[in-house]
This record gives structure tokens, sequence and C-alpha cells, in this order.
């Protein structure tokens, strides 16, 4: 199992963290960006994503459903800077409070065995950020990267993108 490593600042509102992971930064970045492989992995075990809109294009938007039982949550976004397979900038907005965007940036190296993911979400505020990380945003994003771990494996043994 790969540890994921959090930083949480006390002064300051963002989330960052860094995480190993066995697949090359090409596949890790299509894993993390195209539509077909998203609901595979994208969120907590137990949840099942409904629905997947991705326009994966600079000023193009994303918009995610997870579905646990009854429940739902949407989220969504537009991209500001996409440099394949390194990096990724995005908005995010949970639909539960749409008043708190975020911003994103999930950058990709390649290392020996691997890559190394490294993120930040940088909220507008220390409270919109301390309600993020008090919604069990740490569990699910733990369980979130142990499926990409899993969706890996199995990608690479399919063939590279055309």
């Amino acid at each position: 199992m790969t540890t994921l490593t959090l930083d949480i600042p006390t002064d300051e509102p963002v989330i960052r963290f860094e995480r190993f992971v066995a697949a090359p930064p090409e596949l890790v970045f299509r894993a993390m960006t195209e539509a077909e492989h998203l609901p595979h992995w994208w969120g907590p075990r137990g949840t099942r994503m409904r629905a997947c809109e991705i326009d994966l294009r600079v000023g193009g938007s994303y918009r995610f459903v997870l579905a646990a039982g009854q429940d739902e949550a949407a989220f969504h976004g537009t991209y500001r800077e996409i440099d394949p397979p390194r990096r990724v900038v995005q908005t995010l907005v949970y639909e539960g409070a749409p008043d708190h965007e975020a911003v994103e940036t999930m950058t990709l190296e390649a290392v020996p065995g691997g890559t190394l993911l490294r993120g930040e979400t940088r909220h507008a505020s220390l409270g919109a950020r301390d309600d993020h990380v008090a919604s069990g945003m740490e569990g699910g994003m733990r369980e979130t990267y142990e499926r990409l771990d899993e969706l890996l494996a199995t990608l690479r043994t399919l063939s590279p993108a055309t």
C-alpha cells in the first residue's frame, strides 16, 4: 500500500498532498482525465459515479455526480491549465456548497518505478478549507487513491492511447 501524505497548514486555506503511484505519468494522466476511466476510481469505496462529463481543454468544464445509496454529491469545475502528462489546474465546486469554489493543482512527476503525484486545493478561506477537511475528505481521498492504484494495475496491460 502506498502512503498518502497530507499537509494542512493552520495559517493557510490549502490542503496539500503527495502520493507515489506505480504507473508512468502518461497512464496516470489518462486515468485522471478520461471519462472512460474516472468512474472506476474517483470517489471513496461504496460510491459509484452516476455522471461523468469532461471537456478537457483550457476553459472547458467537468461535472461528476457520485451516488451512495439514495444520497448524491455533485462536483463541477473549469479547466484553467492543462499540460499533459505533467499538470492540471482546475476549479472545484461541491454543489452542496456552491459559494466555496476552490482551485486544484495536480502535478505528476516521473520517478523511478512510477509517478509522484502532488496536489494542492486552495480554498478562498480557512473556514471553507476546514469544512472540506471536516467532510471526511482524508478517508475518502485515501480510498479514492487506493482505487486508482487498482485501476492502473489493469490499465498497464492495455495499449497506449492512440
